[in-house]
Parts: structure tokens; C-alpha cells; sequence
């Protein structure tokens, strides 16, 4: 499934950095130039603050009751003091920005990740998710075409039914 580039990229952003937790600046740039992001560096303090959004972005994965979803979502908006607007730039097409550019780059993590939430979830809630293996922290966004997805990955999905099968072997 193919999502604008804010429920996309910026959701996948949100989702590495719940998945990484505490990492170097290096490694967060690393991760959020993998997804699109032009972040070049972060300072420690930055990165610091970063990790510390990406553990606030973890309830809106792992919340089941679109009512309670929505409102986390929109507690991030408020955190993240985005105000959308329009640019156009690097012959780009109209597109949303949610910060501006002369924002530092903690507040412009969270204005992007929080408005790829937002557009997630407005989309289509059920691609959020977190790993359904007990004891798995993972959390994703599900492009998958059918929208199915109960694990983050094939090998969680595996050892849930190896487990299973085992289990009933045992019966």
C-alpha cells in the first residue's frame, strides 16, 4: 500500500525510532536518511530529545481503540507545535511541510513524524501496529496489500507458529 509521503515515510521515521530507542546521533541519522529524511547531523542533545519523542510515539502503535489513537495522536501535534503549510521547493511538487525549514531539528522530527501519524491514521488506522509475539517490542507500518500484518517480522511470525504447532503435537 502506498501512502502520501507524510503517511509514509514520516510514519515509517516514527516507527525506526520507537524501534531504536536509545541510539548515537549517527545511528538516528542513519536511520532517518534511510526513510527520506535529509537530516545530515544531530548533536547529543539533539539526539537525546529525539529519543526521548520516539518513546512518547510507542501508545500510538500499540493502542487498539481508535478514539483513544486519535487523541494521542493529537496530543503529538500539539507537542510538536506543527502549523502545515504548502511549500514548494527543489522542483518539487506541491507538497505539506509541518515545519518550517529555519526550525531546529528536534522540532521538525516531531512535527514530520507526528503528521505522518496523523496521516496514518486518518488513512487507514489499522496499519499501525506492534508485533503480536509476546515479549517482541517491535512496532511497524503495515504496506502490505492486504493490510494483515500481525508481526514485524517473518521470523516473529515463525516461532509464533512453530510454537503453536508444537503445542498441539503436545495435545
Amino acid at each position: 500500500m502506498h501512502f502520501n509521503p507524510y503517511g509514509g515515510s514520516a510514519a515509517q521515521v516514527a516507527a525506526g525510532l520507537v524501534n531504536i530507542g536509545v541510539a548515537s546521533g549517527p545511528e538516528l541519522v542513519e536511520m532517518m536518511r534511510a526513510e527520506g529524511m535529509t537530516l545530515a547531523t544531530l548533536s547529543p542533545a539533539q539526539a537525546s530529545a529525539i529519543a526521548e519523542w520516539g518513546r512518547q510515539l510507542r501508545p500510538v502503535f500499540t493502542e487498539q481503540d481508535l478514539d483513544r489513537q486519535v487523541d494521542l495522536v493529537n496530543g503529538l501535534l500539539a507537542d510538536s507545535a506543527s502549523r502545515p503549510f504548502i511549500s514548494r521547493h527543489d522542483d518539487l511538487a506541491p507538497h505539506l511541510h509541518y515545519a518550517l525549514d529555519d526550525d531546529d531539528r528536534v522540532r521538525r522530527v516531531k512535527a514530520y513524524t507526528a503528521g505522518g501519524l496523523a496521516h496514518l491514521v486518518c488513512d487507514d488506522p489499522s496499519r499501525i501496529g506492534a508485533c503480536a509475539r509476546e515479549d517482541c517490542e517491535i512496532v511497524y507500518v503495515d504496506t502490505s496489500r492486504n493490510g494483515r500484518r500481525r508481526y514485524c517480522s517473518t521470523r516473529c511470525a515463525t516461532r509464533v507458529h512453530v510454537s503453536e504447532h508444537r503445542d498441539r503435537q503436545r495435545v
